[in-house]
């Protein structure tokens, strides 16, 4: 493990050594180590994360709160967002580059790619740096996709998108779509916009053991048009929701598969098991949602 002794950790957080000295003693944060001498040695990935979460908070309490939580190391959201605020995109791929070093592609997913872009998101005035970021992230996660190996499984997964082309929820879906891809089940994702008859055909095509609502500007007309194909087909799918796709505001009975690409994937094995001794239709999302308003 690396580290520095406490004047050039100090230096490095632009604080003198009493100053950091005092945090460990009032906040036990950051934490060295003791070499045999008993000199302190501070952890280079932890004050990077004390360094940029002080230059986000300006206030100490705050920062450590932070840094904690995070628990960043080099490769961080946090680095990933200071590269789409460079326009570097050569920088966001050692970013990522470096996270696949350590951590699987579903972690990379969401434990750096996804949680940068809402960090991306949640400011104003980035306009710009968030649309490539968008932008980016799209072509990482379609080439992550086209190495993604073949299906495995028989069944498949039609996910109907409702979301902005450029928007951080589009990416929340295309996320899942790699996960449920490299998990080997067959996917296809579409426009929840398309029309009823390119719709009788998307299901045809897949025969698909789950139809998923996603993003964020679904409404019950295009809901009610995909129900009404699904009982129009006879088809033995049923529907769920991602991330509270659902346009119903209060409780429904839509079945959700979660907030997170490992969740759907989770959720979406458990359904194609469950197919095998439960009957289709009882009890699920198809059922409930015949009462929702049909568009011809």
């Amino acid at each position: 493990m690396s580290g520095i002794r406490t004047n050039a950790a100090a230096e490095l957080l632009g604080v003198s050594p009493n100053t950091l000295r005092s945090w460990e003693r009032r906040f036990d944060y950051p934490t060295p180590r003791r070499t045999s001498g008993g000199h302190r040695q501070y952890d280079l990935a932890e004050l990077e994360a004390l360094r940029r979460a002080l230059l986000e908070t300006h206030n100490i309490s705050s920062a450590i709160q932070v840094a904690r939580q995070r628990g960043e190391g080099p490769t961080s959201a946090t680095r990933l967002v200071e590269a789409f605020d460079r326009f570097d995109d050569a920088g966001a791929d050692r970013v990522l580059e470096e996270s696949l070093a350590v951590r699987s592609v579903e972690r990379t997913v969401e434990d750096l790619l996804l949680p940068a872009l809402e960090l991306a998101e949640g400011r104003e005035g980035r306009d710009a740096e968030l649309e490539l970021a968008c932008r980016w992230a799209t072509g990482w996660l379609h080439a992550a996709r086209r190495v993604a190996p073949p299906a495995t499984r028989p069944e498949g997964v039609l996910l109907f998108d409702s979301s902005a082309r450029t928007d951080v929820e589009a990416l929340h879906v295309q996320a899942l779509e790699l996960a449920l891809r490299r998990a080997g089940f067959r996917v296809l994702l579409l426009s929840i916009g398309l029309g009823p008859e390119r719709m009788v055909r998307a299901v045809r095509a897949l025969d698909p053991v789950a139809l998923v609502v996603c993003g964020a500007a679904a409404t019950l007309d295009v809901v009610g048009r995909l129900v009404y194909v699904l009982r129009q087909l006879g088809s033995s799918g049923r529907v769920y929701e991602y991330r509270d796709a659902m346009p119903v505001t209060g409780g429904h009975s839509i079945p959700s598969l979660g907030t997170t690409p490992t969740e759907g994937t989770t959720s979406i094995r458990a359904v194609a098991e469950s197919r095998r001794v439960e009957p289709a239709v009882a009890g699920g999302g198809v059922a409930v949602l015949q009462r929702l308003p049909v568009s011809g």
